[in-house]
């Protein structure tokens, strides 16, 4: 079977959440299972070609309402896996932003999601290489859906089955309308969408058109049918759900990339059978950001976006109380909005000699935050799948997350004894006493039940968050889009 998938980012190529994981990670796991699976994304002004070894391929022209677009296609190999990079002035080729503003990023989309095909059958023909899913990520790429819908009429699209990953129901490409208006795409004339007036809507448009809809939790794909996660789109969630076309995948990681026995990015390698070194990881990084090198401190890392969301505004105010109170110390990478930016500095001016705030992205110091940290906050609000949960858990540090999402799937809470269950610490109600008080919990654990700490530890850290069960039941989902026209 042939898969293409098409995302605004794909790791290690161009990233700003998860989605760029699933992307880099997915296609190779289902190569394993004999799926021909391949990528396309924007050619990003930023994504260093030399690097990667990203050559032109070939180029072709896309007559368009307003005039014709030159499109170049470049091409790479990465991890056994075809990525294909579309480049087209003035949408994509330039720049150094992954995303703009809402109104270009619309127009670029737009336009990437009619390139996306045009590739499509451009491969057909120079290589014999005949689609027969389209996969499709979140609302950048979700009109390619509704062009193939729109487009089966052509014995070449005719039999193509269309899949969506819905990665973040928050962010949905809405008020399309006139810049799918301006790019000459018809007009969207399926019932339950027009009823909802959502026709300008990219992801409600997928949601209406694709031959199957997966979410990257099983919590996740029963929470958007419901007003508080399904963000407006809740009703054709659950019109899709009740003729069994959604499902919940849960994400996986690439165990061979993120591993503490080989993982480049660590100081000091480790491993289940010996987790001594992981220790050094610790020193060495409070000695990296000049914070005071105790083995015996418990260190809580978060590598995280600094939005609503990821519920750091409950956080700030636990931390404020925690640090004031406790012999601990907090590393938080990460980035976002204006105003938590601005608190985390506030809170490590005021707590400097034991929290350090690094405002932006590096991703050698998110593994040794994983590596080194003994608990990994997660406050979110709500959480599709998450990642950094999982990668937390593969390098022994416990989380303390909200049930919520992906987090409910995935850490299993302490069961208060002597650690026979859990991975982690988990609580429910979105208050910073929630959190504050989750964390003295995981904090007492620490330090007076070392062994039932220990024993979470090991257990997190053995647990398989391989691709290889998900995997396999997107086979069974690609299977099932495909005959669906056949």
């Amino acid at each position: 079977m042939n898969v293409l998938f098409a995302a605004a980012e794909v790791a290690p190529f161009a990233k700003a959440g998860g989605l760029a994981d699933v992307v880099g990670s997915l296609p190779k796991a289902l190569r394993r299972l004999g799926v021909d699976a391949r990528v396309v994304m924007p050619l990003h002004g930023f994504i260093e070609r030399g690097r990667y070894n990203i050559a032109y391929a070939f180029h072709f022209q896309f007559g368009r309402r307003r005039g014709t677009a030159d499109v170049y296609i470049h091409h790479t190999e990465y991890d056994g896996v075809p990525i294909y990079f579309i480049e087209s002035y003035p949408f994509f080729g330039q720049g150094w932003q992954l995303y703009t503003d809402n109104e270009w990023d619309r127009q670029r989309f737009i336009a990437f999601s009619e390139f996306t095909l045009a590739l499509a059958w451009q491969l057909a023909q120079r290589e014999g290489w005949k689609l027969d899913v389209l996969h499709v990520h979140d609302w950048h790429t979700a009109l390619g859906a509704f062009l193939v819908a729109h487009s089966r009429y052509d014995s070449f699209w005719q039999p193509v089955g269309t899949v969506l990953t819905v990665h973040n129901m928050g962010y949905q490409g809405d008020w399309a309308g006139g810049a799918l208006f301006d790019a000459g795409i018809p007009a969207r004339t399926q019932p339950d969408l027009i009823f909802q007036g959502k026709g300008d809507n990219l992801m409600a448009i997928a949601l209406a058109y694709s031959d199957m809809i997966t979410a990257v939790s099983p919590r996740y794909a029963e929470e958007i049918q419901y007003p508080r996660f399904g963000e407006g789109l809740e009703n054709l969630v659950r019109w899709r759900a009740h003729g069994g076309d959604v499902m919940g995948i849960l994400n996986g990681l690439d165990m061979e990339r993120n591993d503490p026995a080989t993982d480049p990015a660590l100081l000091h390698h480790f491993s289940l059978s010996n987790l001594a070194p992981r220790a050094l990881n610790k020193t060495a990084l409070q000695a990296q950001l000049g914070l005071p090198q105790r083995a015996d401190v418990p260190l809580i890392g978060a590598v995280t976006r600094l939005t609503a969301q990821k519920g750091f505004d409950l956080a700030l105010p636990a931390l404020y109380r925690l640090l004031a109170d406790e012999d601990v110390q907090l590393v938080v990478l990460g980035s976002g909005e204006g105003a938590l930016e601005d608190a985390l500095r506030v809170l490590e001016y005021t707590f400097g000699s034991r929290a350090r705030a690094i405002i932006g992205y590096d991703g050698i110091l998110a593994q040794r935050i994983y590596g080194a940290s003994d608990l990994f906050l997660m406050p979110s609000r709500y959480e599709p799948c998450g990642t950094s949960q999982m990668l937390a858990m593969r390098y022994g540090s416990l989380p303390v997350v909200r049930e919520t999402g992906g987090l409910a799937d995935t850490v299993q809470n302490y069961d208060g004894a002597a650690g026979k269950v859990g991975t982690g610490f988990v609580f429910l109600w979105e208050t910073a006493d929630a959190v504050l008080g989750t964390l003295r919990w995981a904090l007492e654990t620490y330090r007076s039940q070392s062994e039932a700490f220990r024993r979470m530890q090991q257990r997190a850290m053995q647990t398989d968050f391989g691709w290889e069960k998900s995997a396999s039941e997107y086979v069974r989902v690609y299977e099932r889009a495909f005959k669906r026209h056949r």
